[in-house]
């Protein structure tokens, strides 16, 4: 049988493709995509709608296995802290993602999975229905943020010597990139729970 004259096209070729240039340069296109792939731009509209369409598939791709989460016998605190820490997880590899995937409308079933999942364990922690919405807009901000923070620079601040001590002290021996990053989710995931706890007990909201 003769070989096919141009490669072999596919959904998962192309998010593949797509995604690997948003590591690389923070963004993708068809061309890029397409030349990437050696076939022509029209080729990938055989298999793919618009560009909207492949974000949604690089986000379901992204978060296709976040680490599983025991719900039902883990206290809220608990659980919550490792849906959030699950989350992140699955951002971390794709840093440069997380600008296309905050402009668009959350489809793909299984980050809504996620969501839910959210929802449920803080409905358990003692949360209104009214606040379900921004303590998952704030671990949103948490996780998202804390991706986007792995693509800082080494050095964020840069004070004059001698001048703002006390932020000067703050910044002293912070570490890499990484190690920043992992510390400030940390905090700020105790916050969060800490937040959640408050506003349960005392319907600050």
């Amino acid at each position: 049988m003769a070989r096919p004259r141009s490669p072999l096209l596919s959904v998962d070729a192309i998010v593949t493709a797509a995604l690997a240039l948003v590591d690389e340069t923070g963004d993708f296109s068809f061309p890029k995509v397409a030349r990437r792939l050696g076939v022509s731009q029209s080729a990938l509209y055989n298999h793919i709608d618009n560009r909207e369409h492949i974000v949604e598939l690089m986000r379901g791709r992204v978060f296709a296995a976040p680490a599983p989460v025991d719900l039902e016998n883990s206290p809220w605190e608990d659980a919550l802290r490792a849906l959030v820490r699950a989350y992140r997880g699955c951002t971390v590899a794709h840093p440069r993602l997380v600008p296309l995937l905050i402009t668009q409308t959350v489809q793909d079933l299984g980050v809504i999975g996620i969501y839910e999942d959210m929802a449920v364990v803080l409905e358990r922690a003692g949360l209104g229905r009214e606040a379900v919405v921004p303590a998952i807009s704030t671990i949103d901000y948490l996780v998202l943020g804390s991706a986007l923070d792995l693509t800082a620079p080494e050095v964020v601040w840069a004070p004059p010597e001698g001048q703002y001590p006390v932020l000067s002290r703050a910044i002293a021996g912070l570490g890499s990139v990484e190690e920043r990053a992992d510390a400030a989710f940390s905090f700020g995931l105790e916050v969060l729970v800490a937040g959640v706890r408050t506003q349960a007990l005392h319907g600050i909201y």
